[in-house]
């Protein structure tokens, strides 16, 4: 039975695969059952709660999990919009098409007329003053998310720089990402795929504004609704017995290995972009 409260989980792991097998298992079994707007007639409660996961050392191999739903040229196209900003000429919500992406909220936000790359405005604030608190990044834009029906998971992006050692001028990013609603099953592990990919330029931005190396820390990933839907229930399964009947190397990918699949993604991309 529900207390009326929200669990509040925590994992970590040193891997990516690692903290999002984690989080995803733990949801499983202790998180709150409550249904969805999205729920059809018949669906079951979703598993839900507020996640706090941490990847020690994001680009630490293997980094890619096998039971992600989805293929790996889909999670390489998926990088280059969130990085590279690939999709951002889809946006046109008043043809019925996609209302935001997040690499135009992050590098081309708008607001009274005026346009910022807000990752440029973090990389140069922590350039300037390394141990600023203030080198951030948001998505959230009142006018056009509060009355849609598709707002942005993804809120805010946190970038800190730390010295590996006081006095050494050799530094350590670390960011933390902020959501508001996340399918903990289908979307996450995409996502930090692609936000920690995002670090690593920021960290290679700074180093060079800086001539000194800024090194890719750990992730934290912080979502107020971490949920795994009820109506993918059965599919979900598959997840669970995967876990149960192979090891962890059996369940994992190192990056060499998908290498060329992303291949394929970025061919696919740049078709893309030749066709018009």
């Amino acid at each position: 039975m529900n207390s009326g409260n929200v669990p509040v989980l925590q994992v970590t792991g040193k891997t990516l695969p690692e903290a999002w097998e984690k989080s995803v298992l733990l949801l499983w079994e202790k998180g709150v059952e409550i249904h969805t707007e999205y729920d059809r007639e018949g669906d079951p409660a979703s598993r839900d709660a507020t996640m706090v996961m941490t990847v020690e050392e994001p680009f630490a191999e293997p980094r890619i999990h096998r039971a992600f739903p989805a293929g790996l040229e889909e999670l390489e196209v998926y990088r280059l919009e969130v990085v590279d900003g690939v999709h951002d000429h889809w946006i046109d919500p008043d043809a019925g098409k996609w209302t935001y992406t997040y690499h135009k909220r992050l590098f081309d936000y708008e607001m009274e007329g005026a346009r910022f790359d807000q990752i440029a405005l973090a990389v140069d604030r922590l350039a300037a003053s390394p141990i600023t608190r203030r080198a951030q990044a948001i998505t959230w834009n009142v006018a056009l998310d509060a009355p849609t029906d598709d707002p942005p998971c993804l809120q805010r992006l946190w970038f800190r720089l730390l010295e590996n050692t006081p006095g050494s001028k050799h530094y350590t990013l670390n960011m933390n990402t902020h959501w508001r609603s996340r399918d903990a099953y289908k979307a996450a592990f995409m996502n930090i795929f692609a936000l920690t990919d995002l670090a690593k330029s920021v960290a290679a931005q700074i180093a060079e504004k800086i001539g000194s190396p800024v090194d890719v820390g750990r992730y934290t990933d912080i979502s107020d609704s971490y949920h795994i839907y009820g109506s993918y229930f059965e599919d979900f399964k598959g997840f669970l017995n995967l876990i149960k009947n192979r090891s962890f190397e059996e369940r994992t990918w190192h990056s060499s290995y998908a290498e060329p699949m992303f291949e394929e993604g970025r061919a696919r991309v740049e078709k893309e972009k030749s066709e018009g």
